[in-house]
C-alpha cells in the first residue's frame, strides 16, 4: 500500500514539471499566435509614392519595382564576391547556424534589456528573408519581442526545409536596397548601371553594405559614406579569410563609376535625397509599403530655370574655338534657398542624372570640395567680431608664414601681385589672398572653424591640420552648407538650417511628418552680418579685381563672392539677396582640371542667370540694422582723415570699434628742397618746401620700394627720425600687433626652417640671401641691427630695412635688434636657417 502510494506521489512530482512545460509552450504558442505556412510568400503590389514640389506638381512618382522591373535572378548569376561579402557583413555564421545565431542573440538580448527598449536585432540572413517573405508590411515594421520570437521561429523552419543556398537566393532577390531597387539585379542597374553578373568586387563591396541602412550609405547622395562603409565590407571579408588585405586595398582604392537608369522624374538629385530624408525619417520598411505623399520645398519652375542656365552655360564652355576644343569642364551644381525658412527652392546636382560619363547620378550639391575664396566672408566675419572693421587695413605685401611641420608657407594673390596698405572691404571684395592669410593669421585658425560650425558648416572637424590655406579653400565644403552659411548673412544673422521634405502624408491624407518652423537660431550679431553683405554688394570694392562689367553685379545689387581652387578644379559663386541665396559649383566629378576656366567666368555667369530668373522676389534692399555708426575715414588707413588725406570714404563700424585717433600715414611736411630730407634747424627758409608725405606702414615699405613709390624722407643731417616706423592703423591692428609681438621687429625673409646649398660652380661672392627686416608697429627707431650668430653683421638707420649676407655652409639663427629713441632694445624672434656646402 505505502508502494503504490509513493508511486503516485513520484508521478505526481514528475507531472508537474511536464504539465507546466506544457502550459509554457502553449503560453508560448498562443503568444507567438499562427505562423504562416512557409509556401504563403506572396509579392504583394505596394501603392505607389509621389513625390510633389511645394505647389503640388508631381516630380516623380514611385511605382513598386517589385511589381516593374523586378527580376530574380538565379545564383549562379550573382558573383561569388557578393555572396560572400553579403555573408562577411550580414550573418558570418549563415552557413552553420540553423536559422539563428544564438551567440548573437545573447549578445543582442543583454543590449536591449539594459537599454530598455529593442535597440539590437542580431538578425541572421535566414531571418531577414523569412521576415521579407513571411510577414505584412505592418508587422516587418514592428520593432517587439514577439516579431523577433515569430521571426526566429520562421527562420528556424526555413532552414529545416531550404538548403543553405537557396535561402541565400532567396534573401539575394528580396532584399531592399535603397532608391527602391529590390534585389541585387536591380540594385546594380540603379546604382552601377550594370546587370549583377558584370560587378567587380569594388562594386559587390559597395552594395553588400546597403541593406543596413540604405538612405545612409546611399552612394548617390553621400559618396563619402558609402566609401567608408565600403571599407567596413572588405574588412570583414579580410577578416572572414574570404580575400587577402591586398585585394581589399585594390578594391577601395577603385574608382566606382555610379549611373542611374533612365526614368520619368523631375529634379532627381532633388527628388532622390527627398526620398532618402523620408526613409529615415520613416524607416524603410513603411517606405516600402508605399501609399505615401511626400511634398518637398522645391519650386519647381526656379529648378527647371536652374537647370537650364548649367546646360546653356557648360554647353558655351565646351565649344571649340581657336585656342583648342574646350575648357574640359562637364559638371556643375546649383542650390537655391530661401534664407527665411532654410527651404531649399532648387537643387541641380549635375547638368544629367543619366549619363555615367560625368557620374551624373551623384549629387554635386551634397560633394565635397575645396571651395577657394567663396570660405573667405567666414573668415571676415570672424574678424569683425574681434575687433576689425570693413576700413581696417593689412598689407598686402609678400608674406611667410611657418607652418606646424616647420615649413615655410607664401600664399600668393590669384594674379601675382600685391598692392600694399589695402583695406579689408577691397580686400574681401576683390578676394586678395594675402591679406585673408594675415588676417586669419591674426584671428587664429579656430575662430574661422568655429564660425563655420556655428553657420552650419560640418565638414572642419579637423581645422588645425589646415592652417592658414584654411581661409583660402584648404577645406571641403558641400555647396549646400556653404549656401545656407551664406543664407546667415542674408537673413541678419540667424541660422539656416536646410529644409528639403516639408510634410509627409499617408494616400488617405493623415499627416505622418511636418518639418518644424526655422529655429531662428541666432549665430550672428545681425551688425556683423549685415558689414559682411555691406562688403560682398560693393561693386567698387570688386572693381579693381573684375572690373565694371562682370556678371557678378546685378540690377538689384545683390552680396557675392566667386572661388577658384588650384588648377582650376573648382569654380563657385555663391550670392544673396534678402530672400534668396543661389550657390554655384562648376568643375568635374572626378576632379580632374579644367581650362582656364575662373569663378567669374565658369560659376558667375549660372549665378547671373539663376539669380536673373528669380526676379521679382529677389530685388529688396537690404536693410542695415540699428546699432551700427557712420564715420568719414581716410581710404589708405582707416582712421579718421587728416589735413594731408586725400582719398576718403564713409564707412560703418560697430560702435566700439569706429576710429578715435586721426591717420598719420599721410602728413604735410618740410622738406629740404636741395637735399629731399627733412627740413632741419639748420635749413635755409628760401630752401623750405611744403610737401604731403606717405609714411608707409613698416611691413610695406620694400613694397613701397619696388613700386617705385616715393618713400618716407630722410632726417635732416645730424637729426634723429620724427616719425614712428609704422603706426598702427585701428585699434583693433594694433591690439592685434601688440597680441602678437608686433610690437617689436621681425624679419620676413628668411623664413625660419628655410634650407639654402652652396653651388660649386658659381663664385661665393655672388651667393646670397636677401635679409628683409620690418620694424615695430608704432614705434620711432633710431637704428636696427642684423645679427648672425649673436653677431652683428649690417645696421640700418631708416627704412626699408633691406640688406644681402653672404651665405655660409651650416646652421644659422638671424635676428634683428632695433633701437628705439629711448635707447630700448627690440628683438625678433630667432629665424634659424640652414646652408648646405652642395647641390645634390
Amino acid at each position: 500500500m505505502l508502494r503504490s502510494v509513493g508511486r503516485v506521489r513520484l508521478w505526481f512530482l514528475l507531472a508537474i514539471p511536464l504539465l507546466a512545460g506544457c502550459l509554457a509552450i502553449v503560453a508560448g504558442l498562443a503568444w507567438l499566435g499562427p505562423l504562416p505556412p512557409l509556401d504563403a510568400a506572396q509579392r504583394s503590389v505596394a501603392p505607389s509614392t509621389f513625390v510633389y514640389d511645394r505647389d503640388g506638381r508631381l516630380l516623380y512618382e514611385v511605382v513598386d519595382q517589385q511589381a516593374g522591373s523586378y527580376r530574380p535572378v538565379p545564383l549562379e548569376e550573382v558573383p561569388l564576391a557578393l555572396r560572400q561579402a553579403i555573408v562577411a557583413t550580414e550573418d558570418a555564421t549563415f552557413y552553420t547556424n540553423p536559422g539563428v545565431d544564438l551567440r548573437a542573440i545573447a549578445r543582442s538580448l543583454w543590449i536591449n534589456l539594459t537599454s530598455g527598449e529593442i535597440r539590437s536585432g542580431a538578425s541572421t540572413i535566414t531571418q531577414q528573408a523569412a521576415r521579407n517573405l513571411l510577414m505584412g508590411p505592418e508587422e516587418r515594421a514592428e520593432r517587439s519581442w514577439r516579431r523577433k520570437a515569430r521571426e526566429a521561429v520562421l527562420a528556424w523552419r526555413l532552414t529545416r526545409s531550404l538548403g543553405k543556398d537557396a535561402i541565400l537566393a532567396l534573401y539575394l532577390n528580396e532584399t531592399y536596397f535603397g532608391n527602391m531597387a529590390y534585389g541585387v539585379e536591380a540594385a546594380a542597374r540603379i546604382y552601377l548601371g550594370k546587370p549583377v553578373a558584370q560587378l567587380d568586387l569594388a562594386e559587390c563591396a559597395l552594395l553588400a553594405g546597403l541593406p543596413q541602412s540604405p538612405a545612409q550609405y546611399n552612394p548617390l547622395t553621400d559618396l563619402p559614406a558609402a566609401k567608408a562603409r565600403q571599407r567596413v565590407v572588405l574588412d570583414l571579408m579580410v577578416a572572414q579569410g574570404m580575400i587577402t588585405p591586398e585585394r581589399a586595398d585594390l578594391a577601395y582604392l577603385e574608382e566606382l563609376a555610379l549611373a542611374g537608369t533612365p526614368f520619368p522624374i523631375e529634379a532627381p538629385h532633388a527628388t532622390m535625397l527627398a526620398l532618402q530624408q523620408a526613409g529615415v525619417r520613416l524607416g524603410e520598411e513603411v517606405m516600402r509599403g508605399g501609399g505615401l505623399r511626400i511634398t518637398t520645398t522645391l519650386d519647381l519652375d526656379v529648378q527647371r530655370a536652374a537647370e537650364a542656365q548649367v546646360r546653356r552655360h557648360l554647353g558655351a564652355l565646351n565649344e571649340a574655338g581657336p585656342s583648342g576644343p574646350g575648357h574640359n569642364v562637364h559638371n556643375a551644381a546649383v542650390v537655391v534657398l530661401d534664407p527665411g525658412t532654410g527651404g531649399i527652392l532648387a537643387m541641380v546636382g549635375s547638368p544629367d542624372y543619366f549619363d555615367p560619363r560625368i557620374d551624373g547620378a551623384v549629387n554635386g550639391a551634397l560633394a565635397l570640395r575645396q571651395p577657394g575664396s567663396s570660405i573667405k566672408p567666414l573668415t571676415y566675419a570672424a574678424a569683425f567680431e574681434q575687433g576689425y572693421s570693413p576700413a581696417s587695413v593689412i598689407s598686402d605685401v609678400p608674406t611667410s608664414f611657418v607652418t606646424h611641420e616647420g615649413r615655410p608657407y607664401t600664399p600668393v594673390n590669384y594674379d601675382y601681385r600685391y598692392r600694399g596698405p589695402t583695406s579689408l572691404r577691397v580686400a574681401l571684395a576683390s578676394s586678395y589672398n594675402v591679406v585673408a592669410v594675415r588676417l586669419l593669421d591674426r584671428i587664429g585658425v579656430a575662430a574661422l572653424a568655429e564660425m563655420a560650425r556655428r553657420l552650419g558648416i560640418t565638414s572642419f572637424q579637423s581645422a588645425d591640420r589646415y592652417g592658414l590655406a584654411l581661409t583660402l579653400g584648404g577645406g571641403e565644403v558641400q555647396l549646400l552648407q556653404l549656401a545656407a552659411a551664406y543664407g546667415a548673412f542674408a537673413n541678419g544673422g540667424l541660422r539656416v538650417d536646410p529644409v528639403l521634405v516639408a510634410r509627409i502624408e499617408t494616400a488617405d491624407g493623415r499627416l505622418l511628418y511636418e518639418a518644424p518652423g526655422p529655429a531662428c537660431q541666432r549665430v550672428l550679431d545681425e551688425r556683423v552680418a549685415w558689414l559682411v553683405t555691406d562688403v560682398l554688394a560693393d561693386p567698387m570694392a570688386r572693381l579693381p579685381a573684375f572690373g565694371a562689367s562682370s556678371p557678378l553685379n546685378t540690377a538689384y545689387g545683390a552680396a557675392v563672392k566667386t572661388g577658384t581652387t588650384t588648377e582650376w578644379r573648382d569654380n563657385w559663386t555663391v550670392g544673396y539677396t534678402r530672400d534668396r541665396v543661389v550657390g554655384v559649383w562648376v568643375g568635374n566629378a572626378d576632379n580632374s582640371p579644367m581650362k582656364q576656366i575662373t569663378g567669374v567666368t565658369g560659376a558667375a555667369p549660372i549665378w547671373q542667370g539663376v539669380m536673373d530668373s528669380l526676379q521679382p522676389v529677389s530685388t529688396r534692399p537690404f536693410e542695415r540694422p540699428e546699432g551700427l555708426v557712420e564715420r568719414t575715414v581716410c581710404a589708405d588707413s582707416g582712421l579718421l582723415p587728416g589735413p594731408a588725406c586725400t582719398r576718403l570714404r564713409d564707412e560703418w563700424f560697430l560702435p566700439g570699434n569706429a576710429p578715435q585717433a586721426a591717420c598719420t600715414m599721410h602728413r604735410l611736411e618740410e622738406l629740404d628742397a636741395a637735399t629731399g630730407r627733412l627740413a632741419g634747424a639748420s635749413t635755409p627758409p628760401e630752401r623750405r618746401v611744403l610737401r604731403r608725405v606717405t609714411y608707409w606702414p613698416a611691413d610695406a615699405l620694400l613694397w613701397a620700394e619696388h613700386a617705385g613709390l616715393p618713400l618716407p624722407p630722410e632726417p635732416a643731417d645730424g637729426e634723429a627720425a620724427a616719425w614712428a616706423a609704422g603706426d598702427p592703423v585701428d585699434g583693433a591692428v594694433a591690439s592685434h600687433a601688440a597680441e602678437r609681438g608686433e610690437a617689436r621687429p621681425r624679419l620676413a625673409s628668411p623664413v625660419t626652417g628655410s634650407t639654402y646649398c652652396l653651388a660649386a660652380d658659381i663664385a661665393a661672392r655672388y651667393q646670397q640671401v636677401e635679409v628683409v627686416a620690418v620694424g615695430p608697429m608704432g614705434v620711432a627707431l633710431t637704428r636696427l641691427t642684423l645679427e648672425v650668430d649673436g653677431v652683428a653683421v649690417h645696421t640700418w638707420t631708416g627704412a626699408p630695412y633691406r640688406a644681402f649676407w653672404p651665405l655660409a655652409p651650416g646652421a644659422h639663427v638671424l635676428r634683428a635688434v632695433a633701437v628705439t629713441r629711448d635707447g630700448t632694445e627690440l628683438y625678433s624672434e630667432p629665424v634659424q636657417i640652414m646652408v648646405r656646402d652642395a647641390c645634390d
